[in-house]
């Protein structure tokens, strides 16, 4: 990887480095628009600078726009408006350069079934010339880095969604670039796998690496990221690091489990909303029943309990917390992320 970029904070806290930052952009847009030819606006309008160096998150749900705005950084997607340097380079006038100065994992594996692991690896190292003296070592670097050693005579054919996966990512790497893009890296992962990844992708940003992330795993985002920007609609809402994002939720959430189904859960929230000690509160419905997110939440947080039974509606648990990226997501789009990171492993 370069050893050309400090992997220095330059004295910062986690998430405060934005486009004042002293460090050259590794991604620079300005007015970014993409309008696909059905006339669906996936992009509307995104202002972003990366530094160099930075751990970057983006977050937004499905059809949000975050895999339209990577495929055009990667230089897959043309604008439709608006300038976008990636490396120094414009995406219009330079895709070689950024080509060969990016890592791109996409959400699709991009491997050859018919090679095997070995294989695969060493065929992206001659792609993006990975010295021919350091191949060997790197493709053993790789294999074991994805825990993929003990099969890397078989063929890709022959694995899992998850190792197709992991091979996926090693064949991304090879060439440790000073800019890797990483969308929704570890879907379909185990921990165990998930894990490693993470491992890795912090070590290099430690010497570093710029890495932009996209993903659906909160905890992922909240772990990696030194900064995180939501995109919903096409256009950003909400930027910051993660501490900053959870700030503005503001107070704490009580969060109420409870019998009977979704009507049960309507008439709560509706007690909740009313609820004269929650006058500044925000309440949304959840799977298992409501979530309350206040500054009086602990003050309060029985007065509710008290003002539920007394309605008739059977509580069978209760937890009062700090607010965390799955809080700050639900309050700025209105809905929960589909995934969430499995606590079990999902490959043989």
């Amino acid at each position: 990887m370069s050893q050309e970029h400090s992997g220095e904070r330059d004295g910062q806290a986690p998430g405060s480095v934005d486009a004042r930052s002293s460090r050259p952009a590794a991604i620079d847009v300005d007015g970014l628009e993409l309008t696909y030819g059905d006339g669906t606006e996936a992009v509307q309008g995104v202002d972003m600078t990366v530094p160099e160096g930075e751990f970057f998150g983006f977050l937004g749900p499905n059809g949000a726009g975050k895999t339209t705005t990577i495929k055009v950084f990667a230089t897959l997607l043309s604008p439709t408006a608006g300038s976008v340097t990636v490396n120094g380079f414009d995406v219009t006038a330079d895709p070689r350069k950024i080509r060969e100065s990016i890592g791109y994992m996409a959400q699709e594996t991009n491997i050859d079934p018919e090679l095997t692991a070995s294989e695969n690896i060493r065929f992206a190292c001659e792609a993006y010339g990975v010295p021919r003296g350091t191949r060997a070592d790197r493709v053993d670097e790789l294999l074991d880095l994805v825990d993929l050693v003990d099969v890397a005579s078989k063929r890709a054919e022959e694995f899992s969604g998850g190792m197709k996966k992991r091979l996926d990512a090693a064949t991304a790497l090879v060439h440790q670039p000073p800019l890797v893009f990483l969308d929704e890296p570890t879907t379909g992962l185990d921990p165990k796998a998930r894990n490693r990844l993470w491992e890795y992708f912090q070590r290099i940003n430690e010497e570093g690496t710029t890495i932009f992330l996209t993903t659906q795993y909160l905890e992922e985002a909240d772990q990696l990221c030194d900064r995180l920007a939501v995109i919903l609609g096409g256009e950003i809402v909400a930027d910051g690091s993660p501490a900053d994002l959870k700030r503005q939720v503001g107070g704490e959430v009580l969060d109420v489990d409870l019998e009977d189904g979704d009507d049960a859960r309507q008439r709560a929230a509706s007690i909740a909303e009313g609820f004269d000690a929650f006058s500044d509160a925000t309440v949304n419905v959840t799977d298992e029943g409501i979530s309350v997110t206040a500054e009086t939440a602990r003050q309060h947080g029985t007065d509710l309990l008290v003002a539920l039974r007394d309605a008739g509606l059977t509580v069978t648990g209760f937890n009062i917390r700090a607010p965390t990226l799955d809080d700050v997501f639900l309050a700025i789009t209105g809905e929960e992320l589909a995934e969430r990171a499995p606590d079990q492993g999902v490959e043989q």
